[in-house]
């Protein structure tokens, strides 16, 4: 595509933002990169109006970087709770610490330095300085793949490297020099609220006429959808050890699921149950098994047997260690819970 036949595509993305685009969202109100940066990380798989509560929140609690960086993780975690993917804010204080120890506390402003962050790809960094610092970088998000795969009738999962590739190729040829933060913007929002996944309201796109999908009538096929993958499940047994109102959590370990957040201890079947209570000098306990439920990640599901341990007597406090707490679940603390620990407790607090 030639520099000239791309100007109209801008053109008309820009007429259209001008007009329709998002212009009052939390994040857009003072654009530092900062404050785009957690909006950017809080928004990748999850919705503008899920993100907007959480969002108003956490820069209540961590207006800048260097309150992020130094805060207990915990507290970003329980800030986080409800969110998912929570991998996303264990690299947001990582990042956080790295612009506190290298760059003095304030966001760097070179595309691959801040693409070395953890947790921020090319997309993320070309959005954050293309918003906050009016720098000249595409982005290649869900949305604009979406967008662009449609305009150009591109085959193929997203996804795979080569449409991969091919999609960045147009983004980068298609983002203007001159009002980039507001052309970034104008794609996000159109992938968001016109190009959508089901349903596209081409009627109101700006670029409808160009667009090849819409042409060859093949909006709702494009872009191609990641090739069926059976999804496994598992099975686990989670314990509830519980004194009065009182309940035995840890904390689970960095890496893996649930990294960093506090849980409930697991077991894989119910003869291991003894043997957790001895290792653990519960003394004599009574059981009572809940409703079984399942909980769902991105790559498998895990059904859950949830069984309540009845502490007949007092706990021991060497229980206590840094990986294990009494928590109480009639003064609740400001922990990252574990999702379905947090569904667990609200089903258990129910009954008192």
């Amino acid at each position: 595509m030639s520099k000239n036949s791309s100007q109209p595509f801008n053109q008309n993305v820009l007429t259209w933002f001008d007009k329709n685009g998002r212009k009052d969202l939390p994040w857009q109100s003072t654009k530092t990169p900062y404050r785009v940066w957690v909006s950017e990380i809080m928004l990748q798989q999850t919705q503008v109006k899920t993100v907007i509560p959480y969002y108003r929140n956490f820069m209540e609690r961590f207006p800048d970087v260097l309150s992020l960086a130094n805060a207990p993780q915990d507290e970003v975690l329980h800030l986080w709770t409800g969110l998912g993917y929570y991998a996303r804010a264990r690299n947001l204080q990582k990042a956080a610490q790295v612009i506190r120890d290298e760059y003095q506390g304030k966001f760097p402003e070179e595309l691959e330095q801040v693409i070395a962050l953890p947790g921020i790809g090319r997309s993320t960094a070309g959005a954050i300085l293309s918003l906050a610092c009016q720098q000249a970088h595409s982005i290649l998000d869900g949305n604009v793949k979406r967008v662009l795969a449609r305009y150009f009738a591109i085959d193929g999962w997203p996804g795979n490297k080569k449409v991969e590739t091919e999609l960045w190729r147009y983004a980068d040829e298609l983002t203007p020099a001159t009002r980039t933060g507001d052309y970034t913007q104008a794609m996000m929002d159109m992938g968001a609220t016109l190009c959508t996944r089901s349903k596209p309201k081409c009627d109101r796109c700006p670029v409808q006429l160009g667009c090849l999908a819409f042409v060859q009538g093949r909006q709702t096929e494009l872009p191609h959808k990641k090739p069926k993958k059976q999804i496994p499940t598992k099975s686990t047994i989670m314990l509830v050890p519980m004194w009065q109102q009182q309940v035995l959590i840890y904390k689970r370990p960095q890496s893996g699921i649930w990294g960093g957040l506090w849980g409930l201890h697991e077991v894989d079947n119910e003869r291991m149950v003894e043997k957790f209570t001895t290792n653990l000098k519960l003394g004599e306990i009574q059981e009572q098994a809940l409703d079984p439920f399942r909980h769902t990640f991105s790559h498998f599901h895990l059904d859950i047997q949830p069984i309540i341990l009845h502490l007949k007597q007092q706990p021991s406090h060497q229980i206590m260690e840094n990986s294990q707490m009494w928590f109480d679940l009639a003064q609740p603390q400001s922990l990252g819970l574990a999702a379905p620990t947090k569904k667990l407790f609200s089903t258990i607090g129910a009954s008192f």
